[in-house]
């Protein structure tokens, strides 16, 4: 997970900005903040997913060197070796890609995550989705919120302060947010028969 500060306005070009700690793993981000409101303080934490994306002129500059790689190959070592040369080139790479966290080359994992073309390819094509992976996203996705609940109680107890939920207070709108109760399970009894004559 890398940990970095960042900077959001809190309305227009011109207003201030608060301070957000980014928490990122892969591509999930929480983005923590705790500030003063009126006369009173709140904490947020938020969720997002950045979005798998490839700009076209990086994925053109990225198809124009990967060409020109296999052209000078092609040129210098002749038309046969140079073409064994680039195909084998391509096979070890992709075995080295599908293969990194089994290899144990989990930081080449997350340095190719990184990398503006090649880290949405290799996520798309060569990067194997397991259970392990899943698991991991969703103890990440529940952990840090709790983590960040525990510490916003924990630093207002310190000073005397009881922490509310948002809509607690708002009579009207606390009852819209209160969870439903389950309804009753409701038995089907068939009419009964007539007697007959």
């Amino acid at each position: 997970m890398e940990l970095s500060r960042i900077e959001f306005p809190e309305g227009g070009l011109l207003s201030q900005k608060r301070i957000y700690l980014r928490m990122l793993r892969e591509r999930l981000v929480f983005d923590v903040c705790a500030s003063p409101f009126g006369t009173g303080f709140f904490f947020s934490c938020r969720t997002a997913e950045i979005p798998l994306a490839i700009p076209l002129v990086e994925l053109a500059f990225a198809v124009v060197l990967g060409l020109s790689v296999a052209a000078i190959l092609v040129y210098w070592l002749g038309f046969i070796l140079g073409s064994v040369t680039v195909l084998l080139g391509l096979v070890g790479s992709v075995f080295v890609l599908r293969n990194s966290v089994s290899l144990g080359l989990q930081n080449l994992d997350t340095t190719l995550l990184q990398i503006p073309v090649l880290g949405p390819l290799y996520e798309v094509f060569l990067r194997k989705e397991t259970y392990h992976r899943i698991d991991s996203r969703l103890c990440y996705l529940e952990v840090v919120p709790t983590i960040v609940k525990k510490l916003a109680e924990d630093t207002t107890a310190a000073k005397g302060v009881k922490l509310v939920r948002q809509y607690e207070l708002a009579p009207v709108l606390g009852e819209l947010y209160r969870p439903s109760p389950l309804n009753p399970v409701l038995t089907v009894v068939p009419p009964a028969e007539p007697p007959l004559p």
